[in-house]
């Protein structure tokens, strides 16, 4: 029996088992923003107060934790969502810590890493998850530090009542219980509730917005920013408020991020939406409601000007069910030069969202965009190792062939180098920009007001 079917029927039993019980389940961990804490998150379905102990392993001394707990009701169903903070962690030191009897442990990492690995997927269901006996495999046996998950998580948490959800955690808290679980929402974690439960099951980061959907962490060379491209998707749902609250954030988190340099040189972000790709069901690359994220209308201000004048240097997109890498682009202007991921001339992006879910491989258009690298739609999940401060590198795992990597690629900047500075003294592959703005957008014409004053 293979290792998701078993861990399939796992979940079920602990699901029916505990749904009327206060034993912790679902129970998984997230950075603070302090590498010297940890969150930890974790679901009863009666009411009741629990505190969490940890200590060094092999230590016997102890601390706690105190839990919060907060009852939520999804479908008719009451659940307690109970949340605490490990504090006072020191760097590359194993734990262990217990919640209600059940014992778990992690370890943290090193003060300041200059290099580390990051499991990056999109778009994993509960139901054909054919990524996940791979991702569960390879994280026990330690190949990556943590998890980025770019949305569309167990498609999805809301159905059944929640019940999916429930099993969806339950999988795999095997593996994040003890590897930092991150994530941002997709298009599946709207449940016509605002995002509830996306909202009540994971912890992310503070934003000062009371709000997980968007937020940012540094680690070692790198910072890491988290964006939701929803507030795009669904503000004609949730009004305009949410896209602007984002957006202010991220222009002054950005802009920090881009004067620190010094201490983080890399900046990667994550999202859902794509800006790009060359799926055949063009719908979903050439929506109003997805072009929206990357340009803007009217008066809803797009993402990748903001990227353009803050030297993003990586985006990692899901949404579409395939792997995708593009060439560095800006505004649909590419360089595909032989040394083009050498000291990059603009963000280079790629899509991981073949994970695993209930549709079949995605398929391409017979030719693809000229910003378009390499393409893939195996069923698969990505690795990203940060070398140091100038080296980065992306594996494509393939679960079609064998977990065999499909793409390997490396990109390479020098200290100091940002890309914006370089865009108009490049040659690029098309001419910079393309993009023409309808005479009522003020957005548009804005976003290129500003890419221009920028560079």
């Amino acid at each position: 029996m293979s290792i998701h079917i078993t861990l399939t029927v796992i979940s079920l039993l602990v699901t029916k088992c505990i749904s009327e019980g206060t034993t912790p389940d679902q129970v998984h961990i997230s950075f603070t923003g302090d590498m010297t804490e940890m969150a930890v998150v974790w679901n009863t379905f009666s009411e009741v107060s629990q505190d969490v102990t940890y200590g060094k392993t092999g230590s016997g001394a102890t601390s706690t934790a105190k839990g919060s707990s907060e009852a939520w009701v999804f479908g008719g169903i009451t659940r307690y969502r109970h949340k605490a903070i490990m504090t006072g962690l020191e760097y590359s030191t194993e734990y262990d810590y217990t919640i209600a009897s059940r014992k778990f442990s992690f370890k943290t990492l090193s003060n300041d890493p200059q290099s580390y690995k990051v499991c990056v997927f999109g778009d994993l269901g509960y139901w054909h998850g054919n990524s996940t006996e791979s991702i569960i495999k390879h994280g026990l046996a330690g190949d990556f530090d943590f998890i980025v998950h770019l949305g569309d998580i167990a498609y999805d948490l809301h159905t059944n009542n929640g019940q999916v959800g429930d099993s969806y955690l339950n999988v795999f808290e095997p593996l994040i219980s003890k590897v930092p679980y991150m994530v941002i929402a997709g298009n599946h974690e709207d449940d016509y509730q605002n995002f509830t439960n996306y909202q009540k099951r994971f912890s992310v980061p503070d934003n000062g917005h009371n709000d997980n959907q968007f937020y940012s962490f540094d680690l070692g060379p790198v910072h890491w920013v988290g964006v939701s491209t929803e507030t795009y998707g669904y503000y004609y749902e949730y009004g305009m408020d949410p896209v602007m609250t984002q957006y202010d954030w991220l222009k002054r988190d950005l802009t920090t991020a881009n004067s620190n340099r010094a201490a983080h040189p890399w900046i990667f972000t994550f999202q859902h939406r794509p800006f790009y790709c060359s799926n055949v069901n063009s719908a979903e690359c050439q929506s109003f409601e997805n072009r929206l994220v990357r340009t803007g209308w009217l008066d809803m201000p797009g993402l990748e000007p903001l990227f353009l004048q803050t030297s993003v240097d990586f985006g990692f997109w899901g949404h579409e069910h395939s792997y995708e890498r593009f060439y560095p682009v800006a505004d649909r202007a590419y360089w595909n030069d032989p040394n083009a991921y050498i000291n990059p001339k603009a963000p280079v992006y790629l899509i991981s969202g073949s994970a695993g879910c209930h549709t079949p491989d995605a398929l391409f258009t017979d030719k693809p965009w000229p910003w378009s690298a390499a393409r893939n739609n195996d069923y698969g999940w990505s690795i990203v190792t940060v070398a140091n401060r100038t080296h980065i590198r992306v594996e494509q795992i393939s679960i079609d062939k064998n977990e065999q990597t499909v793409d390997d690629f490396w990109v390479i900047k020098d200290e100091g180098h940002m890309h914006s500075g370089e865009m108009r003294r490049a040659n690029p592959g098309a001419k910079f920009p393309l993009q023409k703005c309808h005479f009522k957008d003020v957005a548009c014409k804005r976003s290129l007001k500003e890419i221009n004053e920028e560079l």
